[in-house]
């Protein structure tokens, strides 16, 4: 009777999986079987003809706007976005292990970013630019906007790690006669290096994809997803299908390489 209901059990999960699976990735087949329509081909089923004629369509500038330019700007906030989320999150992960006065205040201003909706904070800081008379940039005004999304997750991962981490590791290397530095960077950093990583690319793929605070705070230029929006209400082609394509085979490959590093580092520490 209990193995009659473990299987139930089972079987319930994996069609509840399978659903879930389809769910999420369904849709993303079908922009990448689209992204191979024919030159003839339209935006639904069947295909008509097999092509690669709208991946070189996305550079035609002149026909589905500047998809290279938005791609590299958006690369470059989310690499900008990424190193200052590891560096202050690791600092306030190493500050907030000792107490100090205000620390309790700190602590819920730096994660109360998370309670506003996106696009107020959009708002606000460029209509703070344009009171100051500064010309709202996806390097300045963005960049500030995507580290109030990227921060407080950071902070909040390297405050679990931390909570974690056995402070024994350093009383031995103190003991051997390790300085300061020399145990952060010898026997500290080592073993919190996966998480790092972890927080760097959590911080790089939420400033890639962010919308809503880069909406009012991108100035002239736009990041990828505002050009992939604009790009919904213009384009009738399935260049659109062939963007959405080279982005997610992009994410995937970020995504791959850095478990890649994570794995290398781990067995690297293993064999050591």
């Amino acid at each position: 009777m209990y193995r009659e209901k473990r299987s139930r059990e089972f079987y319930l999960l994996a069609i509840f999986f399978a659903i879930f699976v389809l769910f999420l990735y369904g849709p993303l087949s079908a922009i990448l079987i689209l992204s191979f329509q024919g030159p003839n081909g339209g935006l639904t089923f069947p295909l008509n003809g097999v092509s690669l004629r709208w991946f070189a369509n996305l550079f035609e500038t002149q026909a589905v706007g500047d998809f290279g330019g938005s791609f590299r700007r958006s690369a470059m906030l989310g690499i900008m976005v990424m190193l200052v989320t590891v560096v202050v999150s690791l600092l306030a992960g190493l500050a907030f292990r000792r107490k100090f006065i205000g620390a309790t205040a700190l602590f819920y201003l730096a994660v109360a970013s998370l309670v506003v909706p996106s696009i107020i904070v959009s708002l606000g800081i460029g209509v703070l630019f344009s009171q100051l008379g500064l010309q709202p940039a996806w390097y300045s005004s963005a960049f500030g906007a995507h580290l109030t999304w990227t921060l407080p997750f950071g902070v909040l991962i390297m405050f679990a790690v931390f909570n974690r981490f056995s402070p024994a590791y350093e009383e031995a290397a103190r003991d051997l006669g390790a300085s300061s530095w020399q145990t952060f960077s010898n026997v500290v950093l080592p073993m919190i290096a996966p998480s790092l990583i972890g927080v760097g690319l959590f911080g790089f793929t939420l400033s890639y994809d962010e919308f809503a605070r880069t909406l009012m705070t991108s100035g002239s230029f736009n990041t990828l997803p505002l050009e992939i929006y604009g790009m919904t209400t213009n384009v009738t082609t399935p260049v659109l299908y062939a963007l959405g394509t080279v982005t997610t085979v992009f994410s995937f490959l970020v995504i791959a390489g850095t478990l890649g590093l994570i794995i290398h580092l781990n067995r690297r520490r293993q064999r050591s």
